[in-house]
């Protein structure tokens, strides 16, 4: 079994990137990565090595994510600067898309929608997600499979030129 301290160099990029995805605010992000440790840290003797470690602190984080929401008001949809781009028309276009995917995967329905952010954002394999949801590998596939087909769809449908 690994060291507690190794667990944190090792895991704490991909859980902050899964918790800025469902949060979409970067200090929030950061402060529920900490309190993520921090629950792991102390909870670490129960910690049976059935799961992937990842999956473990991902489970953890959600259970976090959901306990801050109840507790505060809505969070900005994001908070980080967008890049500079050299083209105005072009990077007008590009924010426009991305807010439009942003809000198109906000609606989605769960689990597709969380299912499709630790599929793509924090590279969870199949296998990690049926595991945090008490599913199957299948049953991830599947229902990452759909929210990427639900997706897709909407965004067509949100920009009838493509």
């Amino acid at each position: 079994m690994p060291r507690p301290e190794d667990v944190y160099s090792e895991y704490r990029d991909m859980v902050q990137k899964y918790l800025f995805r469902l949060c979409r605010n970067a200090a929030l992000a950061e402060e529920l990565t900490q309190e993520t440790f921090y629950q792991a840290l102390r909870q670490w003797h129960k910690f049976e090595g059935r799961s992937n470690i990842g999956t473990w602190l991902c489970g953890i984080a959600k259970r976090l994510y959901w306990a801050t929401l109840r507790k505060v008001e809505p969070l900005p949809l994001q908070d980080t600067a967008p890049s500079p781009q050299p083209d105005f028309v072009e990077s007008l276009i590009r924010r426009d898309q991305a807010m439009t995917a942003h809000h198109i995967l906000h609606a989605l329905s769960e689990p597709y929608r969380e299912v499709f952010t630790l599929r793509t954002f924090c590279d969870m394999s199949h296998a990690q997600i049926g595991e945090l949801f008490h599913k199957s590998e299948s049953w991830a596939r599947v229902t990452y499979y759909r929210a990427r087909q639900m997706l897709l769809l909407a965004m067509k449908e949100a920009d009838p030129h493509d």
